[in-house]
């Protein structure tokens, strides 16, 4: 049996009663002769409600049919329930559906094409192609976006044939009768949502963010009162700034950048002081290594945690001096670099290779230095014994 799907008519149609035509052997799933919980479809998420009283954790698309799955059994096997839909939760996303087809529509304007639509939990998404778009057409289109949210236009829902309906935004490839929902003067959309009765009721439209997809880019974007709820984190957020910097909101980003490019600076600054400690250090160690049998200085430097980044400095100060050999490991994660000077006679990438593929491991490098890692400390124990 079809179901009757309430809410393609009323979007606003909170509370029903319904008949339970079928459910599942262990009572979580129900069928209901009408129902006015939307299913996931079209980017927009499930409803969540109650049917007699039982909590709906998801909805979902048959076709013919639609789906409530409840949080535990429903007592009666059929009969008339009633039904209620989380309020809160559906106009939220009837004000981002809505808000999805105003901005759509606007940057349709602007020369972008939406291809796709997300709607999560605590924003939206629309991913568009065509003009290159950045942060002025996102504010450009953010404020025609929300002009017509001011004039308060009418979004009206009709059904129309396919083979008759025109002016769509983006053609249909669904045969028989359409459900167009219609933004006065801007927008015509086949869509299966739910939606808003007028651009008012949207509230507000607020673009956050780009991110270039591909040949796309994603708009992300908040409306009505998860705009103002955002809006309200991000105003914190930029209070709690200017009160450590003790200067007027609109002056942080500016002070922002200034205390930026003074770290960047000192980072630059120990990096070269580092380098250069490394330097006297690895000098150091090499005038206080005897060398071996076969002529060689052998230095070492094993950490239990951190990189061979912290050792790479060091092992090429050592091995810049005449005769010289250094191998440098961390515990965790399972590491080794093996570096060696001009002319100590062995090819280090060759070298350490070998070693890692006796022990499970792989890595490599050039002549004068190499690194690698291993699965296991012991595994790593075994590599630097055959080095």
């Amino acid at each position: 049996m079809m179901t009757e799907r309430l809410y393609y008519q009323d979007a606003y149609l909170r509370e029903f009663r319904a008949r339970v035509i079928e459910r599942s052997e262990d009572g979580h799933t129900v069928y209901l002769d009408r129902t006015a919980f939307y299913p996931t479809s079209g980017g927009q998420p499930h409803d969540l409600g109650t049917i007699g009283g039982v909590a709906v954790n998801e909805v979902v698309d048959e076709e013919e049919r639609i789906a409530q799955r409840l949080a535990e059994p429903l007592g009666a096997a059929e009969g008339e329930v009633d039904c209620a839909i989380d309020w809160g939760r559906r106009f939220d996303h009837m004000q981002q559906h809505t808000g999805q087809h105003l901005l759509s529509a606007v940057l349709e304007e602007m020369g972008l094409s939406t291809v796709s639509f997300h709607l999560a939990a605590d924003y939206a998404t629309i991913d568009v192609e065509g003009l290159a778009m950045d942060l002025r057409t996102a504010a450009e289109a953010e404020r025609r976006a929300n002009a017509v949210i001011y004039e308060n236009r009418p979004v009206v829902v009709r059904f129309e044939s396919a083979v008759e309906a025109q002016g769509l935004r983006k053609p249909s490839e669904r045969e028989g009768t359409l459900r167009i929902i219609a933004i006065e003067g801007l927008d015509r959309s086949a869509c299966g949502g739910t939606h808003v009765r007028a651009t008012g009721e949207i509230g507000v439209v607020l673009i956050r963010k780009l991110e270039k997809i591909r040949q796309s880019t994603r708009v992300e974007f908040l409306c009505g009162g998860r705009a103002v709820r955002r809006a309200r984190a991000d105003c914190e957020a930029l209070a709690k700034a200017a009160q450590l910097f003790s200067a007027p909101l609109d002056e942080v980003p500016g002070m922002l950048a200034a205390e930026l490019e003074v770290a960047r600076a000192g980072e630059k600054a120990r990096k070269k002081l580092e380098l250069e400690l490394a330097g006297y250090r690895g000098k150091e160690l090499y005038a206080a290594t005897e060398p071996g049998a076969d002529g060689l200085r052998r230095g070492m430097r094993r950490l239990e945690r951190g990189n061979l980044e912290e050792i790479r400095a060091l092992a090429q100060n050592f091995t810049a001096q005449p005769k010289a050999l250094f191998v440098g490991a961390v515990s965790e994660p399972p590491s080794v670099l093996l570096a060696v000077s001009a002319d100590a006679g062995i090819d280090a990438g060759k070298e350490l290779k070998a070693a890692l593929v006796e022990s499970g491991g792989r890595g490599g490098g050039t002549a004068r230095i190499a690194q690698g890692s291993v699965a296991s400390p012991e595994a790593l124990d075994k590599v630097l014994a055959r080095l």
